[in-house]
């Protein structure tokens, strides 16, 4: 994967319509990947030699190659980012520095149990994507719309492999929940705090204060902020839930076809 030709030409407020609160927050998202993904990484690598299921180590090694990939190719987005002012750098500093505290103090199965809690963020928003025409659209420009699609596609396949590794491992339903709990609030805190840092730090949005307050005013009509967006999170807090309950084994297929074709070669025409 190779997206640097893709996002050369991306405006500043790439989203759908130049919404500049929408850009600011897909900003912030990409900005939290690259180190987000090494932490999964990490955190899965981290037990993999108690894991004996032959089937699950297979995962594991996929699930770590397309987890460095995809921080390999957010960053090609951050720097694109950066370049147009958003404060890519210092986010991703911040979350490097967030991850850095946390393996010191906790331990490897609550490593696990934040990944695979985050990892259903991540399916959540790949499952909305896949399935909700508004939610690409609102993405914007064809080139984060094509990143995005892409890591959605490969972000529901390994799925579950997170929260296998930690049921593996002997991770326990309470201690899920509970930091699935954790993850809400931290999730949502940190991310408005960094929202609100990028567009204080924008010095366009200054001179259009009409244009972003009507902005902020359609953020909750976002698709990524929808009663449906918040029902699928909410299941993770069910006892006994597993990723592989919403079943998106047919979507996968079809969006795998539509992306790659049968020549399986990416392709930015192939992206609604």
């Amino acid at each position: 994967m190779e997206f640097d030709r893709w996002v050369a030409d991306l405006p500043k407020y790439f989203a759908a319509d130049g919404d500049i609160a929408m850009s600011h927050v897909l900003a912030v998202l990409s900005s939290t990947f690259p180190e987000g993904e090494k932490f999964f990484v990490r955190s899965v690598a981290a037990v993999r030699d108690q894991i004996t299921d032959p089937a699950l180590l297979a995962d594991v090694e996929g699930f770590i190659g397309q987890e460095e990939m995809h921080g390999r190719e957010h960053q090609v987005l951050n720097d694109r980012l950066a370049e147009l002012g958003y404060p890519t750098r210092g986010i991703d500093s911040y979350v490097r520095g967030l991850y850095w505290v946390r393996e010191r103090i906790q331990t490897k199965k609550v490593n696990l149990a934040f990944t695979a809690a985050l990892e259903h963020y991540t399916a959540t928003l790949a499952e909305l994507l896949l399935t909700d025409e508004a939610a690409r659209q609102a993405v914007g420009k064809a080139g984060a719309r094509d990143m995005l699609t892409w890591h959605a596609l490969e972000e529901s396949e390994h799925k579950a492999v997170a929260y296998d590794v930690y049921k593996a491992v002997g991770g326990g339903e309470v201690m899920r929940i509970f930091v699935m709990l954790l993850t809400d609030l931290l999730f949502i805190f940190e991310t408005s705090i960094m929202g609100v840092i990028s567009m204080a730090m924008d010095r366009e949005i200054r001179r259009h204060p009409l244009k972003l307050a009507r902005s902020l005013a359609r953020l909750p009509q976002s698709p990524f902020v929808s009663l449906r967006a918040m029902r699928i999170l909410a299941q993770y807090h069910r006892p006994g839930f597993h990723p592989n309950d919403r079943d998106t084994r047919q979507l996968i297929a079809e969006w795998r076809q539509a992306l790659f074709g049968p020549q399986g070669e990416l392709t930015s025409l192939r992206v609604s």
